[in-house]
């Protein structure tokens, strides 16, 4: 919002290719994680400002829909074919070419984005940045999942964990106050005042909380318990990808103009619940196509329709001057509530395999056992996130019919559709 999303875009794609081929070139441990931290960095940079440039290139309901789910069929699409090339490229050559392969990409997005992308005019950084709001919210989410992380090491209740928590929440706090009190705020406190896009962004960090429980535990589930090479686990999430696609592909955003958004929310978080309570039944001698097959699809099927309408209550009432803010707010609910999740869910399954091992158990069946701990507060985590979309979300969800049908007022309902079935 300040310097231009297409510069924010581009920078950040630059830095995620360098970083990439920085990656790829790594001969020791620590060049690749600090090549790692910069990857990290500029797919932070160019990811936050998407959404942005979308709401603000696309300002009519029906022509939103249409973008958000073309942007979610990449999103995932890109998804489907990542695990299948990595798992190619891993097995037939070796893992530096997984960071080679984004450097053609990387190029390729400069190139178009330069010439396709509209600038938008930047608020300037003239009054100043807010650095001191900027480093206390950094810190405050550093300290946060480190202390998570640590805690299957220390202890839940030790005082290293409660020390570092205790650290976070209090720089959080400093942060809240800090941003309250200054002109120019980082971030200002009326984004907040958004139902919408705060409701929004609880639902969608639950719900991709349970999905990243599929997709890091489910292929540890597929690679160390089952037996499968990687290739193989890339080939198992196929469906489940394809299905979250192939809905991507128009399906989703015509369902939307059809319906709104609570009626598909609803039953697409109710698949993935269903989905992830299925995987919690599979055992170390599991069948994929009667066992893993059918919840793979739920969860496809479910997050497919779930994440679009997510997406528009967030950014339907959002000033153009804040998309950008906005946009970094959803992202930041995905990622960070993901890297939370991730740390509590290992720290239980560990728990809870080690528990089993020492009790006698066989290692896979341990494992498994571990597995579905995470599978089973997963499916809690979608089912609390469901529970917000129909206590909270009701009402900005009627706001977003409401102005799908004040479209009607420009064109009718039949040219409506028609414009949905254009895609």
């Amino acid at each position: 919002d300040l310097l231009g999303r297409k510069k924010v875009f581009l920078s950040g794609v630059a830095l995620f290719t360098t970083s990439s081929l920085v990656c790829a070139l790594a001969q020791s441990q620590a060049m690749l994680i600090t090549a790692r931290f910069f990857q990290g960095m500029g797919g932070a940079i160019s990811t936050s400002v998407i959404v942005a440039i979308i709401v603000t290139e696309f300002s009519g309901a029906a022509e939103r829909a249409k973008a958000m789910s073309a942007y979610m069929f990449v999103a995932v699409g890109g998804g489907s074919i990542g695990l299948l090339v990595g798992g190619i490229l891993t097995q037939a050559v070796n893992w530096h070419w997984i960071f080679i392969i984004n450097v053609p990409i990387g190029l390729l997005t400069l190139v178009l984005g330069s010439m396709l992308i509209k600038e938008n005019a930047g608020l300037g950084v003239r009054e100043g940045l807010d650095v001191t709001g900027s480093l206390l919210m950094t810190s405050s989410l550093i300290v946060g999942i480190y202390a998570v992380v640590k805690a299957s090491a220390y202890g839940w209740t030790s005082l290293h964990t409660i020390g570092f928590a205790v650290l976070s929440f209090v720089l959080m706090s400093a942060f809240i106050t800090f941003e309250s009190r200054i002109e120019r705020p980082i971030m200002p406190m009326r984004i907040l005042k958004l139902r919408s896009l705060t409701a929004s962004s609880v639902v969608r960090g639950l719900t991709f909380s349970s999905m990243f429980a599929v997709f890091f535990f489910g292929a540890l589930y597929l690679e160390k318990v089952l037996g499968y090479a990687p290739l193989q686990t890339g080939i198992a999430f196929l469906p489940m990808t394809l299905a979250m696609a192939i809905m991507s592909l128009g399906v989703t955003s015509r369902l939307l103009i059809k319906f709104g958004p609570m009626k598909l929310l609803v039953p697409g978080m109710s698949a993935v619940i269903a989905g992830l309570l299925l995987l919690t039944r599979t055992t170390d001698q599991a069948h994929y196509v009667t066992s893993i097959l059918p919840a793979f699809l739920l969860l496809g099927f479910g997050m497919s329709i779930s994440a679009v309408p997510l997406l528009t209550i967030a950014m339907a009432d959002v000033p153009k001057a804040d998309a950008g803010l906005a946009s970094g707010i959803v992202n930041v609910s995905m990622w960070l509530a993901s890297s939370v999740a991730l740390a509590v869910f290992g720290t239980l399954a560990t728990s809870r395999t080690t528990s089993l091992v020492t009790e006698g158990a066989t290692p896979s069946s341990a494992l498994v056992a571990g597995y579905h701990v995470t599978f089973l507060i997963g499916a809690f985590c979608a089912a609390l996130g469901l529970l917000v979309t129909v206590l909270v979300l009701r009402a900005p969800a009627k706001e977003v019919v409401n102005a799908q049908l004040s479209e009607s007022d420009v064109f009718d309902m039949s040219e409506l559709d028609l414009l949905a079935s254009e895609f």
